[in-house]
């Protein structure tokens, strides 16, 4: 869901404020055409990107590091970054990558081959409390366990070993065939970070408290060391993390020399701070405040390409929907075109599958369910069931996400057309911190509940392979029956190395899912970033983590 990631930066801003290790910038900042303000929706949790999994320290973190490769801006397509160029051995395990020379880290040390394999190590060898979810959500995710796994829920490591081949040669190898292993890499927790900051300053100092982790050391508050156009200079919790231009950066240098990124959390308060030239732009748009920006000549919106998906999930372990005539009878009830059309604010296309069409291996031509009660009834009868069908149906409260806004037009919505359509539906609404994603998580939300995705990197595997690859009890899946021939399709895809063939696996993936119906998708949304029109050179990033090395603003 990518909430389910973002919602411990205020924790984790009490825990820093509490270790008194964050440093302090005094004084208002002020609107110059040489600095770029930006408002976010909360401080980073940390600034080492390997320990973070929100969208808020992404922010942050992409301006200070780089990875190997990179999103083309706008895009999410895969081009070179620290790594010029990078090919596979026939055995599909073994990586080369052929990295840019003459680059240094900020704190003037060489970032080269034995700096890669310091990092890969680095994540391979975390020990204790740092294997936790909340430490590593991502290389969990990706690598599946480390050199030792101590924490329940791992598996093999995908990482086996990393060599120097020279200063410029870095060679990868792993223990199986993984195609989302050079898309995974666009990450911003596998960035580059210098050897020498991270052990001066205790990056791998950590502890669990309260179940979840946070750094001990300073590197993640005040020490932050990457290669990127921007480096770092002061973060005070509540009010803004300071960065500056990086004069020694290896290629096109930032065009602001300083940027300021401060958290607003209300939505109204951002677009105020904008409107009065406080900031020069701010992100998670509301679709109600898009007209005020729009007619403002001073202010324009800057889309993103749509990357990720609304959806009803429907839980096979509780009965009815056990049963697939049944589930397909809740993908008629739904009346998807018209909450589409009443609250997205044009803003979104009814969805038919787990991934955006911008994604390889979208499939146009899976089963679709269009809105159909008389249909939906038929089926409920053929199943041999009485009408109205009872059901539980729950919804999410206190939380507004870029593919649910309205969570509460939503539902009523929904359940106005299911009970149309043959059903009984009894509503539940829970906070979405802490009951309502534990419990969709857990297989404990009802019969359905509305909850969505914002994908983090440009590959299938990163949606359906998500979903159901494996047992989930968000959708009462255990890999048994038709979830076990889609889980085997996904393992293959997975493990295949050629993109021609793996498109044509996870378009057959998608024809199955739209089958099986285990979730009946309903919404791609369009977010947007707002921004002065005095700002040039914004490229918004589909994943939501955009670079501002080409950012200007006013006569620049």
């Amino acid at each position: 869901m990518r909430g389910r990631l973002r919602f411990g930066a205020l924790l984790a801003v009490v825990c820093m404020v509490s270790l008194g290790a964050v440093s302090a910038v005094s004084g208002k900042p002020t609107q110059s055409s040489n600095t770029f303000i930006f408002a976010g929706a909360s401080d980073p949790t940390y600034l080492d990107p390997a320990l973070v999994s929100d969208g808020e320290s992404f922010r942050i973190t992409k301006q200070i590091f780089e990875g190997l490769v990179e999103l083309k801006p706008g895009t999410t397509t895969v081009t070179p970054a620290l790594a010029r160029s990078w090919k596979v051995a026939r055995d599909g395990k073994t990586w080369t990558f052929r990295l840019r020379t003459g680059v240094k880290f900020h704190d003037g040390t060489p970032f080269n081959a034995r700096a890669v394999c310091a990092n890969f190590g680095r994540w391979f060898n975390f020990t204790g409390p740092f294997q936790d979810a909340s430490a590593t959500y991502y290389y969990r995710q990706i690598f599946g366990g480390f050199k030792r796994n101590e924490s329940t829920g791992l598996g093999k490591p995908l990482f086996r070993g990393c060599s120097a081949k020279g200063k410029s040669v870095a060679i990868v190898r792993l223990t199986r065939r993984s195609g989302p292993f050079i898309p995974s890499l666009v990450l911003s927790a596998f960035s580059m970070q210098s050897p020498t900051a991270m052990a001066k300053y205790g990056a791998n100092q950590g502890e669990l408290r309260g179940g979840t982790f946070r750094p001990t050391g300073s590197y993640a508050f005040s020490h932050p060391t990457g290669t990127g156009p921007f480096k770092f200079n002061s973060w005070t919790v509540g009010q803004r993390v300071v960065l500056d231009r990086n004069g020694s950066y290896w290629g096109t240098k930032a065009k602001v020399s300083r940027l300021i990124v401060r958290p607003i959390s209300n939505n109204t308060a951002r677009l105020q701070a904008l409107q009065t030239g406080e900031v020069n732009g701010y992100d998670l748009v509301a679709p109600q405040d898009m007209p005020t920006i729009r007619g403002n000549n001073r202010l324009q919106l800057i889309n993103r390409r749509a990357f990720n998906v609304a959806y009803v999930t429907i839980n096979q372990s509780k009965p009815p929907m056990n049963r697939k005539i049944v589930r397909q009878a809740v993908a008629h009830g739904l009346d998807r075109a018209s909450v589409v059309r009443s609250f997205y604010a044009g803003r979104a296309v009814v969805a038919h599958q787990f991934m955006p069409p911008s994604v390889p291996g979208y499939n146009p031509s899976v089963k679709k369910y269009g809105f159909d009660p008389e249909r939906s009834k038929r089926l409920l009868r053929q199943a041999g069931l009485t009408l109205p069908v009872k059901i539980e149906f729950y919804w999410p409260t206190n939380v507004s996400r870029p593919y649910m806004p309205s969570p509460n037009l939503n539902f009523a919505a929904f359940k106005a057309s299911l009970e149309r359509s043959g059903f009984e539906v009894t509503a539940v609404s829970q906070p979405w911190r802490p009951d309502y994603v534990k419990n969709v998580n857990q297989g404990t939300g009802g019969h359905l509940n509305i909850i969505g995705w914002t994908g983090d990197y440009g590959d299938a595997d990163n949606f359906v392979g998500t979903f159901f690859q494996s047992a989930n009890a968000q959708f009462g899946l255990t890999r048994t029956g038709e979830h076990k021939a889609i889980a085997l399709l996904l393992d293959k895809a997975e493990a295949e190395v050629n993109p021609t063939k793996r498109i044509a696996l996870y378009k057959k993936i998608n024809a199955l899912i739209a089958e099986f119906v285990p979730a009946v998708p309903y919404a791609h949304t369009t977010p947007a970033v707002a921004v002065e029109r005095r700002v040039r050179g914004y490229v918004a990033s589909p994943v939501g983590s955009e670079s501002y090395r080409g950012v200007s603003v006013g006569g620049q």
